[in-house]
């Protein structure tokens, strides 16, 4: 069996979870909202040996049809903070969104602290600088963040150790982040159901595609069924009637529209004779 490929970043963020999970001064506690709207979580991450805090992928409301932005969800973060007297300083976005907008610059005028995320957030601009026909006013550097991280990158929570995984596949930029025995991965997984993130941005990306997988054969056709009267049987019987009932042929009539009128005739049984027989105008 061969050894696995050698990844320190991946080895220090286990290191991180080993400790954590030996240590409980180092997990952090952690308060999720969740937006109904765009099924987004953002997470507010506190060190539990002091008043210091993260808020992970905020989100600002977005109105389609009116085309305006609101601050529900984002106060509602606001609020929780200064309810618990917390101090922001990170807010950390896991990969560059496409199905909700970010309150992290709202958060930033209102609490403060540093706004980061992935440094291939510079592919990322790039590619939709050119399908969005942005002009040289939009900077495709990064520049409108505080930190740009790298893979295996270390920072701190106030006393809480954390890292950043970089997880390519649903944008460049996704990255995990591994706070004490947490972990954010954005949207590498989706909840509930843990499956793989999708890969529908229209960016480059960092790894090759996995191969597709082969398709199973269609199953065999059902052979036909031919139904046959054996040779053996005897001859279906004649229609009969029952004794003192005549068989009359009568006309049924109908109009087809348009085109002329057209009949057929068939045998049936006399009607009754109380019910009245057809009005001549009937058959018109």
């Amino acid at each position: 069996m061969s050894s696995p490929i050698p990844d320190p970043a991946r080895d220090h963020a286990a290191d991180i979870v080993r400790a954590a999970l030996a240590d409980p001064a180092q997990r952090p506690l952690v308060k999720s909202f969740f937006d109904e709207a765009t099924f987004t979580v953002s997470h507010v991450v506190r060190d539990p040996g002091s008043d210091v805090c993260a808020i992970i992928d905020s989100v600002l409301d977005y109105d389609p049809a009116s085309g305006r932005t609101t601050h529900a969800s984002a106060d509602a973060l606001i609020d929780y903070v200064k309810s618990e007297g917390l101090t922001v300083q990170w807010l950390l976005e896991t990969h560059a969104h496409a199905d909700h907008l970010s309150a992290a610059p709202y958060l930033q005028e209102k609490l403060g602290g540093q706004l980061a995320i992935g440094h291939e957030i510079l592919t990322v601009q790039a590619v939709f600088g050119k399908i969005f026909n942005e002009g040289t006013d939009f900077r495709r550097d990064g520049s409108q963040f505080d930190h740009l991280f790298n893979d295996g990158d270390r920072f701190e929570i106030g006393g809480l150790k954390a890292t950043v995984l970089h997880v390519p596949g649903h944008t460049p930029a996704c990255l995990a982040y591994v706070i004490g025995d947490a972990v954010f991965p954005g949207d590498t997984l989706f909840m509930p159901d843990y499956g793989t993130a999708r890969r529908g941005l229209p960016c480059r990306h960092a790894r090759p595609p996995h191969p597709p997988r082969p398709r199973p054969p269609p199953p065999p056709a059902p052979a036909p069924v031919v139904l046959r009267r054996p040779a053996h049987a005897p001859p279906a019987p004649p229609l009969s009637r029952p004794p003192g009932v005549a068989m009359l042929p009568i006309c049924v009539w109908w109009k087809r529209s348009p085109g002329p009128t057209h009949a057929r005739s068939s045998s049936r049984a006399p009607r009754s004779a109380a019910r009245p027989a057809w009005p001549p105008s009937a058959r018109r």
